[in-house]
């Protein structure tokens, strides 16, 4: 069991007030808040451990190349990576993205196909995009109904001679779709192609297995799971990762280097150009020391429980609509009430304390699916209350009566 009360000890930001009314956060899905160990624990390493890493010899150096592997070491154990040296560190999940588009991207040929889903985030489309414009390959889109679930029997029908990479979200950040993953990546190797999973919105709220999910690629930022912004995660099978070229130049990821050839480091190192955010993979690293001393099991159900809870009663809420109401779904509820316009919505209960999301949350095509603009977001965290979302449904019916 999870003692929300005791954790939220943990955020000082959750005593903040706005506009004189106690901070209601209901916007993790964007970014969660941090707790205390790790901040403290990112200044500490300023004051005492910092300096760049690899390759120096005295002891500040080595003491914080020590930290950022044994960060690497401790995503890998994380995710049950079978290798650290299949983790690569970035800025996030798009640059993790963009990183496979890039390198990937140089083993493929014109008329080559890529499958996506509709339900994507701009991350995992525009990416795709660039290199449809570049080399000339070509999108193929899965479908979901009005439920938000997608089409399986479509998706195995986009399958073809051409395909050489799908690419599909773990959990939809607007929808709270799962997607079944496992069986999608399944379908995807018994066409012999690889499969990229972004599991930015999965890995903070259940247990992410890559070996059990058999993926390729799996990328996740350390932002929406308790850690900093600046550091995400990029996992990719070595076989994949050997084959594919640096798509960054520059010191940390060379062998040797003169002007008649550069020869390049072997994993991870190729794809880490340049001063690594040390400092902040230490910091993730005691985010996910954090969250696993709660338990994934446990932020999973007490999450859901959560969701179904607020499900229950917003939808007691006259003219409420919700999209996404997939059988399997995780902590965003997303909604529209009448004809009340999502930004006048939520600017209205930020006045009330309450943050929440609003606008195409960088899905415009789930948008386009519905036929509107955007919606209202509310997502949720471990350290969330029942009793925050009764000041939701309460602050939504004080919005509504001014309309």
């Amino acid at each position: 069991m999870i003692d929300v009360k005791k954790i939220r000890e943990d955020f000082p930001i959750l005593s903040t007030k706005v506009y004189d009314k106690p901070l209601v956060y209901l916007d993790n899905g964007a970014t969660t808040q941090k707790p205390r160990c790790v901040v403290e624990a990112e200044r500490e390493q300023y004051y005492t451990l910092n300096a760049n890493v690899h390759r120096g010899v005295h002891f500040l150096s080595q003491q914080a190349t020590d930290l950022l592997e044994q960060a690497r070491c401790r995503v890998r154990d994380f995710v049950n990576a079978p290798s650290e040296k299949e983790i690569i560190f970035t800025r996030g999940t798009t640059e993790a993205i963009n990183l496979v588009a890039s390198s990937f991207g140089e083993l493929l040929d014109e008329g080559d196909e890529i499958i996506v889903s509709e339900m994507e985030h701009h991350s995992d489309i525009v990416p795709w995009q660039l290199l449809a414009n570049r080399k000339g390959v070509v999108l193929r889109i899965i479908p979901f109904d009005e439920e938000g679930v997608l089409d399986q029997t479509v998706y195995k029908s986009l399958f073809s001679a051409k395909t050489r990479l799908v690419c599909v979200t773990h959990v939809s950040n607007v929808l709270g779709t799962i997607n079944p993953i496992k069986e999608m990546v399944a379908e995807a190797h018994a066409h012999n192609v690889p499969f990229l999973v972004d599991a930015a919105q999965s890995v903070p709220h259940m247990k992410v297995d890559v070996r059990e999910l058999d993926c390729d690629f799996l990328a996740f930022s350390g932002h929406k799971v308790y850690a900093p912004t600046g550091i995400g995660v990029l996992y990719g099978k070595s076989e994949w990762l050997d084959r594919m070229p640096p798509y960054q130049g520059g010191g940390e990821m060379i062998s040797t280097v003169s002007f008649e050839k550069t020869t390049f480091e072997g994993l991870p190192y190729k794809f880490e150009a340049g001063t690594p955010n040390y400092i902040g993979s230490h910091a993730l690293a005691l985010a996910l020391d954090y969250v696993e001393s709660i338990g994934m099991e446990n932020i999973e159900a007490y999450e859901r429980e959560l969701t179904r809870y607020a499900l229950d009663h917003l939808s007691e809420i006259e003219g409420i609509r919700f999209f996404g109401n997939a059988p399997d779904r995780d902590a965003v509820v997303s909604f529209l009430v009448g004809d009340i316009h999502h930004l006048d919505m939520g600017t209205l209960l930020d006045r009330l304390g309450i943050a929440v999301r609003t606008g195409h949350h960088c899905a415009q095509p789930i948008m386009t699916h519905y036929g509107i603009e955007g919606t209202v977001r509310a997502s949720f965290s471990f350290y969330n209350t029942k009793e925050e979302v009764d000041v939701l449904v309460e602050g939504i019916k004080r919005v509504s009566k001014m309309f």
